[in-house]
């Protein structure tokens, strides 16, 4: 018993410094056991700002003129990952995108999608064959998030993320100049899809007009 006890215990601790847990804390998040944790410093009627530790994900770039194709053909390479090492897929799938002014552009555009590594693989991931895929261990962030339903496309995103920066620019936020297009449903799911824009801040967190939250982690 005094064995077990200690295993569950530091079971308990990895979990949460890895911030990667159990899906059902989140109510946004129903497709997959495992999720990307976080505490919620604030909440706007324009945005959240929530706390994320850092995390292992794996992840590949791929260059186009349209956010949509590179993030067809990252995710086929992704998910060859996972499958062939057996690992279970988790929540969000995040793509960077990169800053431009217009959805449509000349110019090919380098996108970054990154799946969520499972708890199991945070500590000791495996390394990839496919040299266009590899392990990125992102840091610790403070990001404003706007959700929205519906698909993620190159359009919605830019749309989405066009209505963040709005906001964000109104009560002088200091925040980066990419985002993160963020997914957490199957691309087969049709009903109550769950999508985010991300931007990562800068400074300190803009919260007026806000209504603090709680900062007791989110399990």
């Amino acid at each position: 018993m005094i064995y077990l006890s200690g295993l569950l215990g530091f079971l308990f601790i990895f979990t949460a410094e890895a911030r990667v847990g159990n899906s059902s804390g989140l109510s946004f998040c129903t497709e997959t056991e495992q999720c990307l944790l976080f505490d919620l410093i604030c909440k706007t009627a324009d945005y959240e700002v929530r706390h994320y530790e850092a995390v292992n994900w794996v992840s590949t770039n791929e260059t186009s003129w349209s956010m949509d194709v590179a993030v067809m053909k990252a995710f086929r390479r992704l998910f060859a990952y996972i499958k062939g090492n057996n690992i279970q897929m988790t929540a969000p799938v995040i793509i960077e995108v990169p800053p431009k002014k217009y959805f449509w552009q000349v110019s090919s555009t380098t996108y970054t999608m990154s799946f969520l590594l499972p708890v199991e693989h945070q500590k000791n991931p495996i390394n990839p064959t496919d040299v266009k895929v590899y392990i990125d261990r992102k840091p610790e962030v403070k990001a404003y998030v706007r959700s929205y339903g519906g698909w993620m496309m190159g359009f919605s995103d830019h749309y989405q993320a066009g209505i963040l920066s709005s906001a964000l620019d109104a009560v002088g936020a200091v925040y980066s100049s990419f985002h993160y297009g963020v997914g957490y449903n199957s691309p087969m799911a049709v009903f109550n899809r769950h999508n985010e824009v991300w931007f990562l801040s800068e400074d300190d967190p803009v919260c007026d007009s806000s209504e603090e939250m709680d900062l007791s982690p989110i399990f």
